[in-house]
């Protein structure tokens, strides 16, 4: 008699424990570390296993956090209510997207979280790019808080903070808002670009160079906020975070650092341990775009 491979008897052993209550919904499981080191498995295997489970909508993905136990569906269901509205299907599809990403996101896994024919959706929203402009609406619908600042500088500072924070939140909303060359029609959205424009105005800036600066600003975010979604991606495909894949990376690293031919970049730390954090890079980033914006100023 055939035996069920590795990866399906630990995901096996995990739904055990999710069913006996051991691990409640919002628990953590065992993420891929340790299952290699519970089960004495291979990193793959790990993967397999927490991707059966996710399969079945046993876990989800949580940024920041990792992988935990979903609520189950029925509950999920009632948690919804029998009312379908427009507003709360978008709030729906807004918090699975910040969980599961943009191209998880469908028109049929929304109406499961309601359970309801896709059919029912399509009443309230036509189609799924709809939804996502639905979606991003409602996203940059926040005005920012506080006084406006004095100043371009710090105008133009505080308008790039708060997107960022947008972005922060749901990473699926660089991805949305990429089109510079098809910009979508979203009245919200646009009351920023406004903001950024009316910080500009009056500093001799042609119009060209008025909405190029507002779109170098708006790609920069959208490309720091790529390495966000692509993070929250990988930790759903892998089930590792960021420390686990270094870790499991660290063989290669070292073979590759230990051939000499890359010796500034190995040398440039020493000893201590580089942590990227992408708000600081965002930061880092941020002040030198300003500082080019005040170079141009200064031309005209």
């Amino acid at each position: 008699m055939a035996t069920d491979p590795p990866y399906l008897r630990i995901a096996r052993d995990i739904r055990h424990r999710i069913d006996s209550g051991a691990l409640a919904p919002g628990d953590r499981v065992p993420s891929t570390r340790h299952i290699t080191q519970e089960w004495g498995v291979a990193m793959a295997t790990a993967t397999k296993a927490l991707a059966a489970l996710k399969q079945e909508g046993l876990v989800r993905a949580v940024p920041g956090v990792g992988t935990v136990v979903a609520e189950p569906v029925r509950e999920r269901r009632a948690a919804s209510g029998q009312g379908l509205t427009r507003e709360r299907i978008i709030r729906s599809a807004i918090a699975f997207a910040d969980a599961e990403g943009l191209a998880a996101l469908s028109m049929r896994r929304v109406a499961a979280e309601f359970g309801v024919s896709t059919m029912a959706l399509y009443r309230h929203v036509p189609s799924k790019g709809e939804l996502v402009r639905l979606m991003s609406e409602t996203v940059f619908s926040e005005e920012p808080s506080g006084p406006r600042p004095h100043g371009w500088r710090a105008q133009l500072a505080q308008e790039a903070r708060w997107l960022w924070q947008r972005y922060e939140r749901h990473p699926w909303l660089g991805r949305a808002m990429a089109g510079l060359t098809r910009p979508m029609a979203s009245p919200h959205a646009m009351r920023y670009t406004e903001r950024v424009l009316a910080a500009l105005s009056g500093l001799g800036l042609s119009p060209y160079q008025m909405i190029h600066v507002h779109l170098t600003l708006l790609g920069y975010a959208q490309g720091v906020t790529l390495a966000m979604e692509l993070e929250s991606q990988a930790r759903q495909d892998t089930g590792m975070t960021p420390e686990e894949w270094m870790a499991s990376n660290e063989p290669r690293m070292d073979a590759i650092q230990s051939s000499g031919a890359y010796p500034v970049l190995f040398d440039l730390f020493g000893d201590d341990d580089f942590d990227l954090e992408l708000g600081t890079l965002f930061e880092f980033g941020l002040q030198r775009f300003l500082d080019g914006v005040e170079a141009l100023i200064a031309k005209q």
